[in-house]
């Protein structure tokens, strides 16, 4: 069979088992579940494994799921990829309200997507006509929040990494991958029914703790030392330093407070705080992150408080394979028209599929069919057939596309793709940036 004749088949057999796989987002999205937290939804996907006879392991970083589809001859290693967490967004109308979690990003479809390519190349006569592998991923904790719970984890020696597909490169799940693809929802009208993703920022995550000296805050403020200020001047400079940061660097700092003491009548002696730094290359990120750095000194400084700053190795920035994305937008050009197949030039948000376009060729596509803001709220699926079943299809042609006459296309992927960086030195460069640093005013 010619490649088109796959696609035909392989698209028959998504739609024939199109309200089981909407079904599955739809049970992941009652039951949220944050990073490395997703036991129930790690289940499920185990559960629709064992159903689809995909041999699997489980348990990877926490809740991971790995599962392989073999073709009929030797070939590359095509990896398929889904999340498996949620956010914390409280006052979403689908949030479970004793955790707060929510899916307000659309890894719930995600999980959806990746099971629908699985079993759409099971259509008869489709796998045995690919040259190669597919490896089906169901990944933990995409979402970097719960850093203080992510720490303690690490602390427990349950993980080393904060992030899913960290661990899981670091864990070796990667070493037999060729090529790697991800679909996410947008919400972004312009974007589209599909879209061909640019660029993300990465990002360093930083725990920060000021130390001052607790006192009678009615009585004798003088005699303590106020954390709280010394946070809220490092704050302020942390923003003066805005103007410096330059727009084609696409710099975001942002901060949230997770303590502020211990009580209204004291003078706040210990103060938390969580910050982000992204940017869109690792040279601009490096450069902001000192002078957010230098800001929390200064705070410290100015208040004779003292500060410990943790940093950790958050995420690098995504820069998918061209020759990749070619291939996957003639599959969406297919499904769905050229009007309808957007392309997004950089987005200022962050993701760890951004560590895997690092070390291997990868693409992470959007599929449109969301409404609300992203991470808000409001944020809710509401075209489950696009979102689901379109993007399976897309990336689904694309696996035949790479893996049929031979694996030809897929080989010639892997041939050109020159990565930015083989795993030992992505490994050392999240080691190099984490550090703890202990500032105390003389």
């Amino acid at each position: 069979m010619d490649r088109e004749e796959l696609k035909r088949l392989v698209s028959q057999e998504i739609d024939r088992r199109g309200e089981e796989l909407i079904r599955v987002a739809q049970v992941i999205l009652d039951h949220p579940e944050p990073g490395f937290r997703e036991v129930r939804t790690s289940a499920l996907v185990q559960e629709r494994f064992r159903e689809m006879g995909i041999p699997h392991e489980s348990g990877i970083a926490l809740t991971g799921v790995k599962g392989y589809l073999e073709g009929g001859g030797p070939g590359p290693t095509v990896a398929v990829l889904g999340e498996l967490d949620s956010l914390i967004v409280p006052g979403h109308s689908r949030a479970d309200p004793a955790t707060g979690a929510a899916h307000a990003c659309g890894h719930h479809a995600q999980i959806g997507m990746m099971l629908g390519v699985a079993a759409g190349l099971q259509a008869p006569g489709v796998l045995p006509a690919l040259s190669g592998r597919v490896a089906l991923m169901a990944l933990p904790a995409e979402e970097y929040i719960e850093l203080e719970f992510r720490q303690e984890l690490r602390r427990q020696g349950k993980i080393e990494y904060l992030g899913g597909k960290s661990e899981f490169i670091r864990l070796g799940q990667f070493d037999d991958v060729d090529i790697a693809m991800m679909t996410h929802v947008t919400s972004n009208d312009g974007e589209r029914r599909l879209a061909i993703e640019g660029t993300n920022n990465g990002l360093l995550a930083k725990l920060i703790q000021f130390h001052g000296r607790a006192a009678h805050a009615g009585g004798a403020p003088h005699k303590g030392i106020n954390a709280l200020s010394a946070a809220q001047i490092a704050l302020g400079a942390m923003n003066a330093q805005r103007e410096t940061f330059q727009e084609r660097d696409s710099i975001r700092v942002h901060s949230i407070i997770t303590r502020g003491g211990d009580s209204v009548n004291s003078v706040p002696a210990d103060v938390r705080m969580e910050t982000f730094v992204r940017g869109r290359t690792v040279k601009a990120i490096v450069d902001a992150n000192a002078k957010v750095d230098r800001s929390l000194r200064a705070g410290a400084m100015a208040m004779g408080a003292s500060v410990t700053i943790t940093t950790l190795p958050g995420y690098m920035p995504l820069v998918s394979d061209k020759n990749l994305s070619r291939i996957y937008r003639a599959n969406a050009v297919g499904l769905v028209g050229e009007e309808e197949v957007g392309q997004i030039r950089h987005r200022a948000s962050s993701t760890d599929m951004g560590d895997v376009t690092q070390i291997l060729p990868a693409i992470h596509p959007y599929v449109g069919g969301a409404t609300g803001a992203g991470h808000g709220d409001d944020y809710l699926i509401q075209d489950w057939e696009n979102t689901v079943l379109t993007a399976a299809k897309a990336m689904a042609h694309t696996v035949v596309d790479l893996l049929a006459d031979g694996a030809v296309r897929g080989r010639e992927i892997k041939a050109e793709h020159k990565p930015r960086m083989t795993k030992e030195a992505y490994l050392a460069f999240l080691d190099g940036n984490a550090r703890v640093e202990v500032y105390r005013p003389e």
